[in-house]
């Protein structure tokens, strides 16, 4: 295991939470205590909403309920390897303290095990925080974990796959990926700007490598929408998992419709062309809460898919994003649903 992070003094700050929620006596008991259980809380020190003093507080606080030792970070796909260590070491639970792309690695090392999963939100978004049901804000969310130490409730939730990466929420092909993997370069304007370094990012993205002989794709999908070919022709594909497909602000995102993080399928949906007269109309449905981005004309949604596969017709490889972070390019990109693969704490 990598090396744990030392705790300083956080003087007035501890007293933020509530500590009448960290006693861990069981009512029936008759004040024994209970042996603490143990918790491996992986901090990403690059997460947008993160700071040295607020991890100090919370392992603080999260000491009075539980054994607690903390580690950061270091490099790409470091947190799946530290759960599978503490999967291997028999943790009860690792906590995931950083964005939805912190969650996700931790989730790739901690499938197939015992070990369930929680989070703390330390990104912009947080939307898988949102999606268990934990608060979006750090110190509430951190209440909510001490009281689970009074109420330890786990639950088996569906992943997404896409070639050996599993993904919680979202994956995408295409214009959204282009747009991930070009904000994912510049993480200060990430950090800073947040969902508006998005919104810039992709209106440049799209005059440059969309208006004009964008990428073109095919997906092959296991039950086409009625009406539609078996297999649709596009230029970008959005899969999920579970719903919304992101946050901007404090409103949902919602894009393709059906999955739930239990209903043991996907949804995707096909954006056919790139015309700069459709782009706005879309933007606007994403952004509504009256109207849907899958009534547009230039979009095909399907739901109930157990498999889908997406490739290029051009040669041109397809950039691929899961839950908000840019993984790379292929030619050829098959998706699959693992239903009860996760468990988590929440």
């Amino acid at each position: 295991m990598a090396r744990r992070v030392p705790v300083c003094d956080t003087g007035s700050l501890v007293s933020a939470i509530d500590f009448d929620l960290i006693s861990v006596a069981d009512p029936g008991s008759e004040g024994v205590q209970q042996p603490r259980r143990r918790l491996l809380m992986i901090a990403n020190p690059f997460a947008s909403s993160f700071s040295d003093r607020l991890r100090h507080l919370v392992i603080s606080a999260l000491r009075g309920s539980y054994v607690v030792d903390a580690v950061d970070t270091e490099r790409r796909d470091h947190a799946t390897e530290l759960c599978r260590e503490a999967a291997q070491e028999g943790y009860d639970a690792v906590v995931a303290f950083g964005g939805d792309g912190t969650a996700n690695e931790a989730a790739n090392g901690l499938v197939g095990t015992r070990t369930p999963l929680t989070c703390l939100p330390g990104g912009r978004a947080n939307v898988y925080c949102r999606m268990l049901g934990i608060p979006p804000d750090v110190i509430d969310a951190t209440e909510h974990l001490l009281a689970l130490a009074r109420d330890w409730r786990t639950r088996e939730v569906d992943l997404g796959r896409v070639g050996e990466r599993y993904f919680l929420f979202s994956a995408g092909v295409g214009l959204d990926a282009d747009v991930v993997g070009r904000v994912d370069a510049h993480p200060r304007l990430k950090a800073r700007l947040g969902e508006y370094y998005y919104a810039w990012v992709a209106t440049s993205t799209f005059a440059r490598r969309y208006l004009v002989s964008p990428p073109q794709l095919e997906a092959e999908l296991e039950h086409p929408q009625a009406g539609v070919a078996r297999r649709p022709r596009g230029v970008t594909l959005l899969v999920q998992n579970a719903s919304p497909y992101t946050y901007f602000g404090d409103r949902g995102v919602e894009m393709a419709r059906g999955a739930s993080l239990i209903s043991g399928d996907l949804a995707a949906l096909l954006l056919e062309r790139t015309n700069p007269l459709d782009i706005p109309s879309i933007a606007w449905r994403a952004l509504s809460s009256r109207a849907h981005v899958a009534a547009h004309r230039r979009i095909a949604e399907f739901p109930a898919q157990h498999w889908l596969r997406v490739r290029s017709l051009d040669d041109r490889p397809l950039p691929l994003q899961v839950d908000g972070d840019y993984i790379g390019s292929g030619h050829e990109h098959r998706f699959s649903v693992v239903p009860g693969a996760l468990s988590v704490l929440a």
